[in-house]
């Protein structure tokens, strides 16, 4: 990776760092770390799950527990269980948390408003568009993606998203008994492979290949959340499929598409798939794709064997 690029990087981070006031420990002037605020802010007027607060700042439970305390004993949040499950605790802004929200809601107005006021009309706009790009590329940054067991909760949730989508957007509806199969057991290693795009540990995306034959695969369930695409992750998904078509010893991979999918055609035929006569009778299907020479000769003599998926042999398959 380029050195000039992270040192870019670790500049950036320092600037605005000390520029929003991370280092310092009355945020906004209100006699509170940033960290306590921002929790303040995901709490919100609606409150919310403990476990929901972990997942979406990044915080283990000992320091997630330790701000609680904190804004507690200021009188500013209240936690308990809830009253449904025992085992799930939610946090509410107290009157005076409520109040509390306002004034760093009206603080951080100001705030942005001071970084804009500085600078002329077309660098507010540059300095706008900016972030947002850099909103926009952080999040992708942030994207996982994992082989994980095509007949978990997470995999299941994102196949019967994707098959939703078709029956909304083909012509005729979209009826998976029609279709050719894509079985959990079929995309399971050896037979195959799944993987999982997350986003804030959140299913956001997913994509398969089942082995068709020697060396070649066919592509399946390529699928990412409507929320979340603009982020690159289909090109993620389809690199770390092909990646592992390598290493299960593949050099082929084929794919059927519907007409309608002009997104997904776009995606393919960037990546060097050319459409091709067609290979099967998926009633759903107007273009077929496919790849050669995913790997040299040499490769396929040292192929790796397909890994075994996250969560395999769980109590959600």
């Amino acid at each position: 990776m380029d050195s000039e690029q992270i040192q870019q990087v670790r500049s950036f981070n320092r600037s605005v760092t000390r520029r929003i006031g991370v280092l310092n420990d009355s945020y906004l002037g209100r006699g509170r770390p940033l960290s306590e605020a921002r929790l303040l802010f995901e709490i919100g007027r609606e409150g919310a799950e403990l476990r929901d607060l972990r997942t979406r700042l990044s915080l283990d439970s000992g320091y997630l527990s330790r701000l609680l305390r904190s804004l507690e004993a200021q009188g500013l949040v209240t936690s308990q269980r809830a009253p449904d499950d025992s085992r799930v605790r939610r946090a509410t802004l107290t009157r005076k948390g409520l109040r509390e929200v306002e004034e760093l809601d009206r603080r951080s107005e100001e705030f942005a408003t001071s970084v804009l006021a500085p600078l002329g009309p077309s660098q507010r706009d540059r300095l706008v568009a900016a972030m947002a790009e850099v909103e926009r590329l952080m999040r992708a940054s942030a994207v996982t993606i994992e082989v994980v067991d095509p007949g978990s909760a997470d995999a299941r949730a994102c196949i019967e998203a994707y098959l939703r989508e078709l029956d909304q957007r083909f012509d005729t509806g979209f009826d998976p008994a029609r279709s050719p199969s894509a079985d959990p057991e079929e995309l399971t290693p050896p037979a195959g492979l799944f993987l999982i795009a997350r986003l804030d540990e959140q299913a956001v995306g997913c994509g398969a290949f089942k082995v068709k034959g020697r060396g070649i695969g066919e592509i399946k369930r390529m699928w990412v959340a409507p929320f979340a695409r603009g982020l690159g992750i289909a090109q993620r998904i389809l690199d770390a499929l092909e990646a592992h078509a390598v290493e299960a010893g593949l050099d082929v991979l084929r794919l059927d598409t519907n007409r309608t999918l002009k997104e997904a055609q776009a995606l393919y035929a960037r990546n060097g798939y050319r459409e091709i006569a067609r290979y099967n009778d998926n009633p759903y299907a107007h273009h077929w794709f496919e790849k050669t020479g995913l790997q040299p000769s040499k490769m396929r003599r040292g192929a790796k064997a397909l890994p075994k998926p996250k969560g395999a042999g769980s109590t959600d398959a």
